[in-house]
């Protein structure tokens, strides 16, 4: 690998991490860029091509494996997860979910409320969305 792929592939963390962090604040393309010293749609470009999907579907996902916590291990109402993981709209927060994990929001809480007790990390590796857009049946059991 190059010392520019290096370069480039560590800027690009850099953005995600702060994507990672702050995934509850409002946080747009031209910001991610200049954490990352490149343009905007280079930024996009790259991103996609390093990790596979562009910056809003991660982002998105992110929210989603967040919400997906909350509505696991909190009593808050779904709106209420909607807002603090970043959504601005409860459509939008809830037409996302379900593109992402299968299912909606309130019924994936139920469901959750019936699986086993299993150590987090199973549960985590069990329950987390693969990509966006590839959700899972409802009835896998």
């Amino acid at each position: 690998m190059s010392r520019a792929v290096e370069d480039q592939n560590r800027r690009l963390l850099r953005a995600r991490d702060a994507m990672d962090r702050t995934y509850a604040q409002a946080l747009d393309i031209p910001t991610l860029a200049g954490i990352a010293h490149v343009s905007p749609a280079h930024f996009i470009r790259t991103f996609r091509a390093t990790f596979g999907e562009t910056p809003h579907r991660y982002l998105q996902r992110r929210r989603v494996e967040r919400a997906m916590f909350l509505l696991r291990e909190s009593d808050l109402s779904v709106t209420s997860i909607c807002f603090e993981v970043g959504f601005g709209s409860l459509g939008t927060f809830s037409r996302t979910f379900r593109d992402i994990v299968g299912e909606p929001p309130s019924v994936y809480r139920i469901r959750a409320a019936a699986l086993p007790s299993v150590p987090t990390c199973f549960g985590m590796a069990w329950t987390r969305p693969s990509t966006f857009g590839e959700a899972r049946p409802a009835d896998r059991g």
